[in-house]
């Protein structure tokens, strides 16, 4: 296993350097950043080439990116303007650790990013534990009454919840659970921030603002988790293997949640491996209609802006995270599965 996860680390190396640049040549053809600063006011010709040239973005495509890539403490820069480089670079390179500064702020990328990531897994962590904690409940039991009252009740609600966007379910809980029951003179749930400012950051308060986002994330998730739950454990119920444990007298609940889940659960795992990653992207929707302050949110507000740095550092991220998490699905396998083996 060991030499395995060597090999499967190695071979992310150039898988996330093509990655690199295939995001750098997508990010620096999205727009002119030097064109958002200027606010209100016309910026001058001269004065745009100017912060061009101090940014560094009047060089070519292939330098910006050695430079992002590798840094520019090797080379002289222009750091006035004025076209001629008269100081050395200061840049280290993510290679290094060094995502760059901001074009907004001017603050490291890594300490923008980090302002809002523990925002972002408060939020969507919270999600993906009701998700999978509800869906398997949901799908084990549709599985176990197929075809029953409840189980064709179950599988038309699931549906109508798959089956709407979550920009209107954001809305449809804040009219309900916000605007009616305060109407109604009900206790009504609060619609946008992570706390109330007179009440400060406190953990109740970051509690009861999560209620709307994590409701509106998790129905859309939690309608098809529990669908893909169900058709896995019906395709496992009918295996021999579980007739044989039934026949042998192994109590019910043994032979569901001990020999049909597990087997079950592998499927299960490949999915939950492509979602965890994106919890560090954050929703983007849900973040910007609640304004929870999170990674969503600062990937949209930066990208209006086209802020390289941030935008490359968070796609980035979300990159590794994919790597790393698909490893580790891998390694649940053969945990789950004794037959899976990795070494040669």
């Amino acid at each position: 296993m060991g030499r395995y996860i060597i090999n499967r680390l190695l071979q992310g190396i150039p898988l996330l350097l093509f990655i690199s640049i295939i995001l750098f040549v997508l990010m620096m053809n999205m727009g002119d950043p030097v064109a958002t600063m200027g606010g209100r006011r016309v910026t001058r010709a001269s004065d745009i080439e100017r912060l061009r040239r101090q940014l560094g973005l009047d060089k070519p495509m292939y330098v910006q990116y050695i430079y992002w890539l590798a840094g520019n403490d090797w080379t002289m820069t222009d750091v006035d303007g004025d076209g001629i480089p008269e100081t050395q670079g200061t840049r280290k390179g993510v290679l290094r650790g060094d995502f760059g500064t901001s074009l907004l702020n001017r603050k490291p990328v890594l300490e923008v990013i980090g302002e809002r990531l523990p925002n972002t897994l408060i939020l969507m962590v919270a999600s993906e534990v009701i998700i999978i904690l509800g869906a398997l409940l949901v799908g084990i039991y549709s599985a176990l009454k197929q075809y029953s009252f409840m189980d064709n009740l179950i599988t038309a609600l699931m549906f109508i919840g798959y089956s709407m966007p979550i920009f209107f379910i954001a809305l449809i809980s804040m009219y309900v659970f916000a605007v009616l029951f305060k109407r109604w003179g009900l206790p009504y749930l609060p619609t946008v921030g992570m706390f109330d400012p007179q009440e400060g950051k406190t953990t109740l308060q970051v509690l009861w603002h999560m209620v709307l986002p994590v409701l509106s994330i998790s129905l859309i998730s939690f309608a098809s988790y529990s669908r893909y739950i169900r058709s896995t454990m019906l395709e496992v119920m009918n295996q021999d293997y579980i007739r044989t444990a039934r026949a042998k007298g192994l109590p019910k609940r043994e032979v569901v949640f001990i020999h049909a889940l597990k087997n079950a659960s592998l499927p299960i795992v490949t999915v939950v491996g492509l979602d965890l990653p994106l919890l560090l992207g954050g929703a983007v929707v849900t973040e910007r209609i609640f304004a929870w302050p999170g990674m969503g949110r600062l990937f949209l507000d930066h990208i209006d802006r086209a802020d390289l740095p941030v935008i490359m550092g968070i796609l980035m991220l979300i990159a590794v995270a994919v790597v790393v998490f698909q490893l580790i699905t891998d390694i649940v396998y053969a945990w789950l599965d004794p037959r899976i083996r990795y070494e040669k």
